[in-house]
């Protein structure tokens, strides 16, 4: 996005702010700001350096995934608010 394209008054919609005049400068102000970062960034040689999701190399720390047997429906029932048939009985959300 160039810097000439920007519509703060777009994005405070989008983001359902409501703005001041001077929150409206001050915001311009920072965000120009920081897509002038952003276009500086652009600018560094990267052709070297391999991407990455991760500064460091992750490992899965899940255990394995086996079946064992599940909650008894007395234990899972037993907070419930409100229960009808051995389920939980919630208020209705949908018409």
């Amino acid at each position: 996005m160039n810097r000439a394209d920007l519509d703060l008054d777009a994005l405070a919609r989008l983001a359902r702010l409501a703005l001041s005049p001077e929150e409206k400068a001050t915001f311009a102000r920072q965000l120009a700001e920081l897509l002038g970062h952003i276009e500086r960034l652009s600018s560094v040689d990267v052709s070297g350096v391999e991407p990455s999701a991760h500064a460091h190399p992750q490992h899965n720390v899940w255990q394995e995934d086996t079946p064992r047997p599940g909650l008894p429906p007395v234990a899972a029932l037993r907070n419930a608010p409100a229960q009808r048939d051995q389920m939980i009985a919630v208020p209705k959300v949908v018409e």
